[in-house]
């Protein structure tokens, strides 16, 4: 059973790991339909979770188009009452192609966030969550941050939401927000999630650091690589074992992973996981727990064994020496920002 943990030095308290739902919805729909569950696949999943003490759910319009939302919304208003569990989403993706389904303007965000807690059958969100910067939305103008701020702090302040976080941004963005947030009086972000995990560690020079001063929760997407390091690709792009490895996603997979030491680390991953007979899973997610600026990696799943496992993973205690044989080899990447989208 996990034990609750505290989201940055916000008064927020969450599970020690977030169950990330962009596999659920409407099989076909959006671009992760071809590995996404239905509701009754899923409702097993997240009886689990409750169950093991992961009450924490990360959502996002885009996912599924919406259907993430309907799905995860009436298995929460099923299984739970609304104060035993903490819910995000997430808002600023393209919901449509008309000129103002996307991005970060006034105007997004309140229709997005209306839209959302209709399809969730929610009053409020716990937690919603910038799902990239105002000048970071793929096809969208720059908003004046000034305006985006303003706007989310409406939200909050009409008690949509209760939280703001953010995703996935340079942290001279993250803390130029922050500020500008400060200096009107308008609602801090309480939660960085970004990308980060043991081949994909670029967060570790500025981002991580500057959350940790500032008292800013982690909360990191991607724990296992896209399944990399869950050994889900057998060492080669080309040998996906899963029905999401061999899917659509290898590509995005491809496209986020380059480094020359990816698959050289996986391996150290799978030969730890052996020395502590447990899985390269659940060895990648407690390197991540056992980080102190991490409040709670971000875990998919699709079947309840994976997440009873990744739950087992709270327990692991890594020794110094494994940490270091497990980080050694990591070679600095390009920074997947600074050359497009991460």
């Amino acid at each position: 059973m996990l034990s609750p943990t505290q989201l940055g030095t916000s008064g927020l308290r969450i599970s020690p790991l977030i169950l990330g739902t962009m596999n659920f919805g409407e099989p076909g729909k959006g671009h992760q339909g071809d590995w996404t569950l239905g509701i009754d696949e899923a409702r097993p999943i997240f009886k689990a979770a409750l169950d093991n003490g992961l009450f924490t759910f990360d959502c996002a319009d885009v996912y599924g188009v919406g259907a993430c939302e309907e799905v995860v919304g009436a298995l929460l208003r099923e299984l739970a009452p609304r104060d035993q569990y903490v819910l995000a989403t997430k808002v600023a993706m393209p919901m449509g192609f008309g000129a103002n389904q996307g991005g970060l303007s006034r105007k997004h965000v309140m229709e997005g966030v209306d839209a959302s807690l209709k399809r969730l059958g929610h009053d409020y969100v716990d937690h919603l969550v910038i799902h990239r910067h105002p000048h970071g939305v793929p096809l969208h103008v720059e908003v004046p941050i000034e305006e985006t701020l303003e706007a989310l702090h409406d939200v909050v302040k009409a008690g949509k939401a209760l939280y703001l976080g953010a995703s996935s941004m340079f942290a001279w963005q993250f803390a130029e927000l922050q500020l500008t947030a400060e200096k009107h009086g308008f609602t801090k972000f309480i939660s960085m999630q970004n990308h980060y995990n043991l081949i994909y560690r670029e967060e570790e020079r500025e981002m991580n650091p500057y959350c940790a001063r500032t008292g800013i929760g982690l909360t990191p997407w991607s724990p296992l690589a896209r399944g990399i390091l869950a050994g889900s690709y057998k060492g080669g792009f080309e040998k996906g074992s899963t029905a999401r490895s061999q899917g659509a996603d290898q590509k995005r997979t491809e496209a986020l992973y380059r480094g020359e030491m990816d698959f050289k680390i996986a391996d150290r991953v799978i030969e730890l996981a052996d020395k502590y007979g447990k899985t390269p899973a659940q060895i990648s997610v407690a390197w991540l727990m056992g980080k102190p600026e991490v409040s709670a990696p971000i875990v998919g799943v699709s079947r309840v064994e994976q997440l009873e496992q990744l739950v087992a993973a709270a327990d692991i205690e890594l020794s110094a020496e494994d940490r270091t044989h497990l980080e050694e080899l990591y070679r600095p990447v390009e920074n997947l920002l600074s050359i497009g989208f991460s």
